[in-house]
Parts: C-alpha cells; sequence; structure tokens
C-alpha cells in the first residue's frame, strides 16, 4: 500500500512537471506565431495530462493574451484582456500544432483605453445601465475641439459661437466582420451653420480593428459594462498558434 501511494505520488508529480513544461512550450509558440510582445498564460485543464498526449488530444487549454492592440487610423491601443477557451484540442507529439475543435474568445476594453482611440477630443464613457443595455456608450467633447481635431476648419465666426460649448451624444456600438468594432452616434446636436451636422457625425464616428485574435475565432457578441465593452464569439478548428 505504501508504495502504491509512492509510485502514485511519482506520477502525479511527473504529469505536473509534463504539463507545466507544456505549457510553457504553447506559450513560447504563441508569442512567436503572433508577434506578441509579452509571453500569454496557458492552462492545460484535465488529468492526467500524460495520458492526454497519448490520446494526443487535450480536453481544454485556457489562453489569455497580453500584447493585443486595437487600431483607429493611425492611433493604437493596447487590448485590455484577451482570452480563449479551447476544447479537444489535437496535438501531435511534438507539440508542433494544436488544433481545437470548438473555442470560446473573449475581448475587453476599458474606457480608458476607448478614449485613446477615439477622435481627439472626445471622451468615451460609460452611458448607465438603460442605455448600456441597447450597447450604447457615452461620447462628450467640446465642439470646437471635435470639429478641429477631424481636420475640420472651422471658421472664425462660428468658432465664436461654439467656444465653450460641450456635447453630449451616445454611441450604439456594434461589431463588423468578427474582429472590426463600429461607434455610431445616435442623434447629433444641430449646429447654426448648414452641412457641419453631417462633419460633426464624422468627427465622433470611428472604428477599432482588434488585431492578433485567433483567426478562426469570431467576435460576434458585444456588452457595455461599468468598466468598458466586453467582447465575444465561437471558432471551430482554432489553432493554438493563431
Amino acid at each position: 500500500m505504501i508504495i502504491a501511494v509512492i509510485l502514485g505520488g511519482i506520477f502525479v508529480a511527473a504529469d505536473r512537471i509534463a504539463v507545466n513544461m507544456a505549457e510553457s512550450e504553447a506559450a513560447d509558440k504563441i508569442k512567436s506565431s503572433q508577434g506578441l510582445t509579452s509571453t500569454p498564460e496557458i492552462s492545460i485543464k484535465g488529468f492526467p495530462f500524460l495520458t492526454q498526449v497519448v490520446g494526443k488530444e487535450l480536453d481544454e487549454v485556457d489562453v489569455s493574451l497580453a500584447g493585443i492592440t486595437a487600431t483607429a487610423g493611425d492611433r493604437s491601443v493596447n487590448v485590455t484582456e484577451v482570452k480563449a477557451e479551447l476544447r479537444k484540442v489535437r496535438i501531435d507529439s511534438s507539440f508542433s500544432s494544436a488544433v481545437a475543435d470548438q473555442a470560446d474568445g473573449s475581448a475587453r476594453i476599458s474606457y480608458a483605453d476607448l478614449t485613446k482611440a477615439a477622435p481627439q477630443g472626445a471622451t468615451v464613457s460609460y452611458a448607465g445601465a438603460d442605455r448600456a443595455a441597447k450597447g450604447q456608450v457615452k461620447v462628450t467633447g467640446p465642439l470646437t475641439d471635435l470639429l478641429e481635431g477631424a481636420g475640420i476648419d472651422v471658421p472664425g465666426a462660428l468658432k465664436g459661437m461654439l467656444d465653450g460649448r460641450t456635447i453630449t451624444t451616445y454611441s450604439t456600438v456594434v461589431l463588423n466582420g468578427g474582429s472590426t468594432v463600429q461607434l455610431r452616434a445616435e442623434a447629433m446636436p444641430k449646429l447654426p451653420v448648414p452641412g457641419f451636422d453631417e462633419k460633426l457625425r464624422k468627427a465622433v464616428d470611428y472604428d477599432l480593428k482588434i488585431a492578433g485574435m485567433p483567426s478562426s475565432i469570431k467576435l460576434d457578441k458585444v456588452d457595455a459594462t461599468e468598466s468598458g465593452l466586453g467582447f465575444s464569439g465561437k471558432g471551430t478548428d482554432v489553432s493554438l498558434a493563431g
């Protein structure tokens, strides 16, 4: 009985050593293939690991990615958090390839980072529970800063009329193509000069392109929360190396 306990302990220890080595190897491969600036966190689920390796299929692999970016024009910001939960991951003996039958992906962008990517002069924030339920965020900013930040020439007479005036609008957030986040203003204030209403809309509306998600995971749902925007999606035949 004592020998069985000892052997069992040795097996468990060897199993944990093996899974730690595999997690480290997988993390390095993902970092290299995705061109990340930091090493992702990998967690291989299920026990025993060695038995899964013999069967060439892992029950579940969880990946937390850092160094993922979102870009809007020439502006680039970090995506606060990116995760992927991969199930039934098929591997080869050298771990040079790993493909998941199914995967759930998620990403989160804080309002601070949404503001960094927003047009000059705009601040993006939580819009309250009612509007958040509609997928909307709050966008505020000084009128002249927004217009001039978008490269729109504001005549001196109009600038005097708009000086000190701040607008507040609510933008609906939608996903397009699985990785592009679009913010579109619901309504804009009427300006005293014809043609400037549409120019103001162009100054407020913007797109964010999330780069670095595994290509076969398509984000298709967005939630506006108090801490930022949360995105989620699913994928099939997802490569662990992206």
